[in-house]
């Protein structure tokens, strides 16, 4: 690291004030340019025992920026990974008020529910072992920077760009389906804007668990059984304003809406 604890104190409560009070601030390397990506998570875990002191609940594990398409949108090269809070989680077809954010995006995924722990270092077959069911999913974006402008580790201590999420009922066994062939199509106000299959995520998406466990283990940390996983998005995020309706199709595992108001 790079930075002391009262710094990384100080950044974690400007990004959460952001969050809450919906004003965007300056990237965190603008004025910390020698931030490294050891600092950017202790600002992020920072940010998580601040929310859970507060009596917020982790409702799953996210990775990010792990599709070609969301690298190129990002201009980044290397996937990130945070936390999801209980107060995100919307209802399928239900309404999502826009003025909880600052400037949401919204992304298809494929997401997985585990029945066993994953230590890492692991590889693919062990994630595979591990995993209970595949669930559709759609994330929330939300930088709390200015402009939706930011780096890797300006992104990595901004949790990412969590904001919130919505899952769809219907969930098959992992080895049911292939989901590294699940096509995916997402529909804004009934046009196609994006279609995608799992192999965007990292040529398929128990790779990014992969990665995520093997991330956490260099941590000392594991995920745990039980654990909700969003893999990341399969497609680029989309800019939504009030009124939009936004509907995404899954290959064997029906479809995710919600409409913006």
């Amino acid at each position: 690291m790079t930075i002391d604890g009262a710094i990384v104190a100080l950044l974690a409560e400007q990004l959460e004030s952001a969050e809450l009070n919906r004003a965007p601030m300056t990237k965190i390397t603008d004025t910390y340019p020698d931030l490294d990506m050891d600092d950017a998570y202790a600002i992020q875990d920072e940010l998580r025992r601040r929310k859970t002191a507060r009596g917020v609940r982790v409702a799953g594990l996210k990775a990010g920026l792990t599709s070609q398409a969301k690298m190129k949108q990002m201009n980044v090269s290397e996937p990130v990974f945070g936390f999801m809070c209980d107060y995100g989680s919307r209802a399928d077809g239900g309404e999502v008020e826009i003025d909880g954010f600052i400037a949401p995006r919204v992304e298809a995924e494929i997401a997985f529910v585990t029945k066993s722990e994953i230590k890492g270092p692991c590889h693919i077959g062990t994630v595979l072992q591990a995993i209970d069911f595949v669930l559709p999913a759609v994330e929330i974006l939300d930088s709390r920077y200015e402009n939706f402008k930011f780096d890797l580790v300006s992104v990595v201590a901004d949790n990412t760009s969590a904001a919130g999420f919505v899952t769809g009922g219907n969930s098959r066994r992992i080895d049911e389906i292939d989901v590294r062939t699940l096509g995916i199509v997402l529909e804004k106000n009934g046009e196609i804007v994006e279609l995608a299959a799992g192999a965007a995520v990292l040529g398929h998406p128990a790779e990014s668990v992969v990665m995520l466990a093997n991330m956490l283990a260099r941590k000392g940390q594991v995920i745990p059984a039980g654990t909700f996983i969003m893999t990341g998005g399969v497609t680029a995020a989309v800019g939504v304003k009030r009124g939009d309706h936004i509907s995404v199709r899954y290959q064997h595992l029906g479809s995710v809406s919600m409409r913006f108001v």
